[in-house]
């Protein structure tokens, strides 16, 4: 396959970077090696790996104000009101740093997790957290494996910093295949990443199976997993990896405030990990600083609004349920979510599926992988869902 590739000056003046972040994006970011190439294929499309690559819009500039913004995972409903009360209540702080206020959000969230404050660190929303952990890692090279497609952000930071990808399909079910995924680590891995639920194909691995292997593979390399999803499962808490903390194991679980808490913008991401784990990637960031004190308070008011995070829930769910009726009656079959979005195949070139969407003022993103294209859509309101089928139907059928 023919491939160019594009500098980072390069690539903001094409316009590239759509609403909702190319999943690469946080490259963009990582300036000490600003000149590093995005591999894109003739087509202008980027090439994540052999068999996972996303379609890009041409000049997403030129395109209209979406009437529906499905592109980016994010939650229509939020910030919560007990969130958006203590938004407003501390936003005359702005002019101060919020260290004190920081560290009684650490508390209040060390609480919630089951673990010491000396456990947490906090971040400008968890892609933060991924890229600080890949600079880290990987300044002196080694490899990172992890499922293909995975999420992209710490993969493509730790190839900036001088690292390696050595990906891993997922499995038949859209599992993370574990086995091969042990059997790819040497002498060479210094991380294996596992974004649970995953991102982009919002499937989910098997709690005890995964908690198995990242129990025992610790052991030999440190295991980051991505929970940024697992507030959309009911028993959430239950699948997370985070009890491993208390064992002494080195994992890294990773959480965020953009999701299921509708804060986005807002900034507010933590990881959970060992003492001595955290202390190394501190010696490169004091992570907490990129977080404004309006900020804090609000993810404290956040952590408090349990009825918010329930509708939340509910109503991501009946909105997955409204397409997946919609995508039966097209006689589309699609893959079950666990998360805020969910994937289908298309019978379309990306690009042109892409253009053809915005042109009906709706976002959403392409991908090609598995052998086949994709699109994934991130649930909003009803009303936004009823537009995208809308959409759809006048675009495929």
């Amino acid at each position: 396959m023919e491939t160019k590739t594009i500098n980072r000056r390069n690539w903001i003046k094409t316009g590239i970077l759509t609403a909702g972040g190319v999943l690469a994006s946080p490259y963009l970011g990582f300036s000490k090696n600003s000149d590093l190439p995005l591999q894109l294929d003739q087509n202008g499309d980027a090439i994540y790996s052999p068999f996972f690559k996303e379609y890009l819009p041409d000049n997403f500039r030129d395109y209209p104000v979406l009437a529906a913004k499905l592109n980016a995972n994010e939650n229509p409903y939020g910030p919560s009101p007990m969130a958006l009360e203590a938004l407003k209540q501390s936003a005359a702080g702005g002019n101060r740093y919020a260290w004190k206020e920081l560290f009684d959000l650490m508390d209040k969230i060390a609480d919630f997790e089951g673990v010491a404050q000396k456990n947490i660190m906090m971040g400008p929303g968890s892609s933060d957290l991924l890229e600080k952990t890949a600079m880290v890692l990987f300044m002196n090279g080694g490899n990172v494996v992890s499922a293909d497609p995975a999420y992209m952000s710490l993969i493509r930071v730790a190839e900036a910093a001088g690292g390696t990808w050595k990906p891993v399909p997922l499995k038949d079910d859209w599992s993370h295949d574990l086995d091969a995924m042990e059997k790819a680590i040497d002498a060479d891995t210094k991380l294996v990443y596992i974004c649970n639920p995953n991102n982009p194909t919002g499937t989910i691995t098997e709690h005890q199976k995964l908690l198995d292997f990242c129990s025992r593979v610790s052991e030999k390399v440190p295991i980051f997993i991505d929970e940024a999803y697992l507030g959309f499962l009911d028993d959430g808490m239950k699948k997370s990896m985070v009890s491993l903390i208390a064992e002494g194991k080195d994992v890294i679980i990773a959480r965020t405030f953009s999701k299921i808490h509708g804060m986005a913008g807002l900034r507010v991401g933590y990881a959970v990990a060992q003492q001595d784990r955290l202390e190394k990637l501190q010696k490169i960031t004091r992570a907490g600083m990129g977080i404004s004190y309006p900020s804090v308070f609000a993810a404290s008011g956040a952590m408090d609004d349990v009825a918010f995070i329930t509708e939340s829930r509910e109503r991501n769910a009946a909105c997955r349920n409204y397409v997946y009726e919609n995508l039966t009656k097209m006689n589309i079959e699609y893959v079950p979510s666990f998360t805020s979005f969910m994937i289908f195949p298309i019978e379309m070139e990306g690009k042109a599926f892409l253009q053809k969407m915005t042109e009906q003022k709706v976002g959403v993103r392409a991908f090609n992988f598995m052998g086949k294209n994709w699109c994934r859509v991130s649930m909003g309101t009803m009303d936004e869902m009823k537009l995208f089928t809308q959409a759809l139907n006048n675009v495929l059928v």
